[in-house]
């Protein structure tokens, strides 16, 4: 069995070796990370769309996310346990943001959390620090905040956009954040930002140069037939094999092939016997 993964074992990784993430909402997905060696365990607001069957992730709340959790941290994983903060959950105020973020430790199990935005969280990330919460930030392409970026956009692509997550990036790790994912920004920015900063990044669309990777794990095992961001490489394609299964599965009911012998549980011959000739009684009572 590995050691525990801790925040401070992550940001010794800031010279490597490569952090590997993924997200996990279940115990079954979480099981598999696991046993895949996955450095940090994300539960990721991204089950709103490839688990609930949402548009977006503005439809989850704090009690969806503490019942997701709460079943991956069942299985008791070595990886470091990491939750996002949905939306609403850390704007409002300092209090509320403490409240949700402890709720997300003391009932889900979680380790830290993350918060999407740059400087104008601040705030709560000084406050959730103070409170001895571990904080992950997330800059760039942050998806609770699809309506004001007009969608799914690449950010950071002009100067100013650019040099303005430099600025939010330094202010992070010098808030004490203990890592952060760059979602959505050239390589090159990325590239830029991980060297402006000592915490690990944690790159989903951001090229190669950050500290570590993430993916949703439905997209890297080919389970979610929703679009197909260009920065998702598939590593296995599950749903296809799900899909072959069922139906052979299907053709056997309907060939009368399945449940076989071997699978189908006996009693002994003069009960069986027996309960024919009570069958037999009944029938001839009714005539």
């Amino acid at each position: 069995m590995r050691d525990k993964v801790t925040t401070p074992a992550i940001q010794a990784r800031k010279d490597g070796p490569k952090v590997t993430v993924v997200t996990a909402y279940d115990a079954p997905s979480a099981r598999i990370a696991e046993r895949a060696s996955a450095d940090i365990i994300l539960v990721g607001d991204s089950l709103a769309t490839v688990v609930l069957g949402y548009e977006n992730t503005l439809s989850v709340t704090i009690d969806v996310m503490i019942h997701h959790t709460a079943a991956v941290a069942r299985t008791k994983p070595s990886a470091l346990l990491v939750v996002d903060m949905p939306w609403l959950s850390y704007h409002l105020s300092v209090e509320e943001t403490i409240r949700n973020a402890g709720r997300l430790l003391s009932e889900g199990g979680a380790e830290a959390v993350k918060l999407e935005g740059g400087r104008k969280r601040l705030p709560m990330i000084g406050a959730l620090l103070a409170t001895e919460i571990p904080v992950m930030g997330h800059l760039g392409l942050t998806p609770q905040s699809i309506h004001t970026m007009g969608g799914y956009r690449v950010q950071g692509k002009q100067t100013d956009a650019a040099r303005e997550l430099v600025a939010d990036a330094r202010a992070l790790a010098d808030a004490g954040v203990f890592a952060i994912v760059l979602e959505g920004i050239p390589d090159a920015l990325a590239q830029i930002i991980t060297q402006e900063v000592s915490v690990p990044t944690i790159g989903i669309g951001a090229g190669p140069h950050c500290d570590g990777q993430v993916l949703v794990f439905h997209d890297v095992l080919g389970l979610y037939d929703g679009h197909r961001p260009k920065f998702v490489r598939q590593y296995a394609h599950l749903a296809d094999a799900a899909t072959e299964g069922l139906q052979r599965f299907f053709a056997d009911i309907q060939a009368g092939t399945f449940p076989s012998d071997a699978e189908s549980y006996h009693m002994d011959k003069q009960v069986a016997q027996t309960l024919q000739s009570l069958k037999g009684e009944r029938e001839s009572d009714h005539a």
